[in-house]
């Protein structure tokens, strides 16, 4: 039986101790990052909650960095592990996109090490003119 969903962008709605436990105990890219670290983040970030209507428990969560005009970057998008593989992820970037697109943002970013298929069903595609983009790690790196 398909699970009745509400999405939210809500911040307060977030079960931040959840998310944080999800991203530092099952993200490659965030193991073991401070809560701290995902409090300010989590502060700084427009968030996207997916909820179960009946219980109101938080399923997976995505965040997005973005100056709400010209950019955005797509990060922590994670779904409760022992959930996964029941479409939530799907559901989570359709929700987002249908949230950022009416902002008209020029580019929306995103890394991945697993899951490019997920994210090509929506568009995303190898960064053009690759060459021309540059990193910069921080002063300090754990964070």
């Amino acid at each position: 039986m398909p699970r009745d969903l509400d999405f939210s962008t809500d911040p307060a709605r977030l079960d931040r101790a959840l998310v944080h436990r999800w991203l530092s105990e099952h993200a490659y890219w965030a193991l073991d990052r401070p809560r701290e670290t995902q409090e300010r983040a989590i502060d700084a970030s427009l968030n996207f909650g997916v909820y179960d209507r009946a219980t109101g428990a938080q399923l997976a969560y995505a965040r997005v960095v973005t100056d709400g005009i010209t950019f955005g970057w797509l990060c922590d998008v994670i779904v409760d592990p022992e959930l996964r593989g029941e479409g939530l992820g799907v559901s989570l970037v359709e929700f987002v996109l249908a949230t950022l697109d009416p902002m008209r943002l020029k580019r929306v970013l995103l890394i991945t090490g697993d899951a490019h298929g997920l994210y090509e069903r929506f568009g995303f595609a190898p960064v053009d003119r690759a060459d021309d983009w540059l990193s910069r790690v921080g002063p300090n790196p754990v964070v």
